[in-house]
């Protein structure tokens, strides 16, 4: 989209509008009156927050997933809004002529159908579905090139190092540096980590996000999908991408040039602004969020991770070497072992053990087509469901 395009509101699809992401986006939006207008939302089962979310900024449409749900919302909104349903519904509305920008926050392998539709319909995509190019990076960035639209990362760390290249040549980076905060059992003992409860682990210390990517985030793997994400975004081997723990969460990544320079990003931990960075790009409009006050900022501290204590870490960068469709085995073991864990039915620890034992059984298909990934994540959720059935024997 060139700058003659920002004369007109962007129209904004946003899938997921009722999870952290997609709040956040809408208060963005919300910020944005004349340049950013929603025209379609979708949720899952949050339909009393859909409903509101729909009144407020009035889309041309709405999807959920389910019939039972979407008839509750075409009474409640009285016929206002076309409500539609299902991954059909999805389908239609990001292919739809009123749409620029979808906005992909779907959690999960949920969201790979969508985008590619979206991709494939020439939309730009500003995409908080990690998991999205963990699975299916090399179809995702084939389609992207093949039909010219833009890929914009709202997760901040991807969003920081797209905003130090910005100007550079790809060719002189010497690597990037993902920061983690690593999460609330930073400075637990590892022989405590059997005893984690699933509150404990949702309690994290620096951001609010959902159920999922906050677990995520307190075994590492979080930032694991986002080194496979930075390797399909940037183009960067893998030995060029590192993570390192920076605890007060204000440096969201770094980008070291081959002559010794480094490039970071800094920003109080909030998710609004690398969302308005990918809706806005290439501009900066003035933004009403919170600014870093080093007057009372009293450190920044760095450390290695403890890929002991964190083995889901190193679990990403095999699956990455691995390759093919490794990285989608890696993700559906991760998603139904996270799953159970918030069920109370997986301990913590087994997480990352159920993750490398289905990863281990799996022999990678390369260049791979969507059905090979389809069937690799359903083969490997099943594997995580039958290690569990024997756990509990």
């Amino acid at each position: 989209m060139d700058l003659i395009g920002l004369k007109k509101p962007r129209n904004i699809a946003i899938l997921g509008s009722t999870g952290s992401i997609g709040c956040s986006s809408l208060e963005v939006i919300a910020n944005f009156p004349d340049e950013l207008r929603v025209t379609y939302l979708t949720a899952n089962k949050n339909i009393g927050l859909l409903q509101e979310q729909t009144r407020r900024f009035r889309p041309r449409a709405v999807v959920v997933l389910e019939e039972s749900n979407a008839s509750v919302l075409r009474e409640a909104l009285d016929g206002t809004t076309e409500v539609l349903v299902g991954e059909e519904g999805l389908q239609e509305i990001v292919c739809r002529e009123d749409v620029d920008i979808v906005l992909s926050s779907l959690v999960g392998f949920a969201g790979l159908k969508p985008t590619l539709h979206a991709i494939e319909a020439g939309k730009d995509i500003a995409l908080a579905n990690k998991e999205t190019l963990v699975v299916a990076g090399e179809i995702i960035m084939k389609k992207v090139r093949k039909h010219g639209v833009r890929l914009l990362p709202v997760d901040s760390e991807h969003s920081a190092i797209l905003q130090c290249i910005q100007g550079e040549n790809t060719n002189d980076i010497e690597r990037v540096i993902l920061t983690a905060s690593g999460g609330p059992f930073l400075n637990m003992n590892e022989e405590q980590f059997h005893r984690i409860t699933v509150e404990q682990a949702l309690n994290h210390p620096t951001w609010k996000m959902g159920n999922k990517i906050t677990i995520d985030s307190a075994t590492l793997m979080n930032k694991g999908l986002e080194v496979i994400e930075a390797f399909w975004l940037f183009g960067l081997p893998p030995e060029k991408i590192e993570v390192l723990i920076h605890p007060q969460s204000i440096i969201h990544s770094m980008v070291e040039f081959v002559d010794g320079s480094i490039k970071a990003q800094l920003s109080v931990p909030d998710m609004k602004i690398p969302i308005q960075y990918a809706l806005m790009y290439p501009r900066r409009p003035a933004s009403p969020y919170s600014k870093i006050d080093f007057n009372t900022l009293r450190e920044m501290t760095f450390l290695r991770p403890d890929i002991k204590k964190f083995p889901c870490l190193p679990l990403a960068f095999r699956a990455l070497q691995m390759g093919g469709t490794a990285p989608a085995v890696l993700n559906a073991a991760n998603e139904v072992a996270v799953h159970l864990f918030l069920e109370e039915r997986l301990s913590f620890t087994s997480i990352p053990a159920v993750i490398q034992d289905t990863l281990s059984s799996h022999t990678p298909i390369h260049n791979t087509m969507l059905q090979d990934v389809i069937k690799a994540d359903s083969e490997a959720r099943d594997h995580v469901r039958q290690q569990t059935v024997a756990i509990h024997q």
